[in-house]
């Protein structure tokens, strides 16, 4: 899994910040093709004076239920990409009402030699994962 990084205001119950994660990994897991357990995700809360979040020209009206995603891959397709924004906005809003404007998703892409998992180990490069 790319790792996720999910920002948000302070104050969610710890069963919603589990179901954020989990609706995230489904969608993802779908959507970029990820396999079983391919899990990394960091959730960060901050207090509201903290994130500020406007935009610069859509006319979005932000809430403090304002969650951004930033993903690290490895190479994705562009259709992948766009069927990941697609669904999680859409599982977030069917599953806990999460207005669409509040979502915000960058991934930022890298290389297989950008990771190692563990041992200090390039796991692409060595053949542990391909």
């Amino acid at each position: 899994m790319p790792l996720m990084r999910i920002d948000m205001v302070r104050g969610r119950s710890q069963a919603e910040i589990q179901k954020i994660l989990d609706i995230a990994y489904q969608t993802a897991s779908t959507a970029l093709h990820l396999r079983p357990r391919d899990r990394y995700q960091i959730v960060t809360q901050h207090d509201p004076e903290e994130m500020i979040i406007e935009d610069v020209s859509l006319g979005f009206k932000r809430t403090t239920a304002f969650l951004m995603f930033s993903l690290t891959s490895s190479p994705r397709k562009v259709e992948n990409k766009q069927t990941f924004y697609k669904l999680l906005v859409k599982n977030l809003h069917d599953q806990l009402g999460i207005a669409p404007t509040d979502v915000m998703i960058n991934i930022t892409t890298n290389r297989y030699e950008d990771w190692s998992f563990g041992d200090g180990e390039a796991q692409f490069l060595n053949g542990d994962l391909n």
